[in-house]
């Protein structure tokens, strides 16, 4: 093996070995899906897009980290929170995903927990900005998405979350 192909194999494995560490911290993490954001009022006559508050009455989100509201998940929003997980056939996490979330909703009223296959909805998936299964969408009252996690969340990070959604 010559000098050149030692060099590319070492940086090679350390790209690989960094990629394997960033994606082991991130994933499965609820992350607070952002406080202000571009926004646009329901109305059709309404300005064009501007900076609001997110929790301002008569306000809703579109873009990619929109509203859901139950037409799009085809069941009714929980009372107190909606666990979306977005799934694909193959998906071996999504499986762990499922068993974790339906545990939570069996332990927390008024929470529920609804699995959309994404390749059965493109359309939400775009519009919501899936990339890849699972995703969890962890949604208030309302339909606000609060918190979003790429990857199998832990079950403590999510019993977190729906504490916070709840008590606010």
């Amino acid at each position: 093996m010559d000098r050149t192909s030692l060099i590319v194999l070492v940086v090679v494995l350390l790209a690989a070995t960094a990629f394997g560490l960033y994606r082991r911290r991130t994933d499965g993490r609820l992350q607070v899906v952002g406080r202000r954001r571009v926004v646009r009022a329901v109305a059709d006559d309404a300005p064009p897009a501007k900076l609001v508050d997110p929790d301002a009455p008569s306000i809703r989100r579109t873009g990619p980290h929109g509203d859901v509201v139950a037409t799009d998940l085809g069941t009714e929003l929980g009372s107190q929170a909606t666990l979306v997980q977005f799934s694909s056939a193959f998906c071996a996490p999504c499986r762990a995903t499922r068993r974790i979330l339906e545990e939570v909703t069996a332990m927390v009223d008024g929470v529920v927990h609804v699995e959309i296959d994404a390749e059965a909805h493109l359309d939400l998936v775009r519009r919501l900005d899936i990339r890849r299964t699972p995703t969890v969408l962890v949604l208030n009252q309302q339909g606000h998405i609060v918190r979003r996690a790429v990857g199998a969340p832990r079950k403590a990070d999510v019993i977190a979350a729906l504490g916070e959604v709840i008590n606010a």
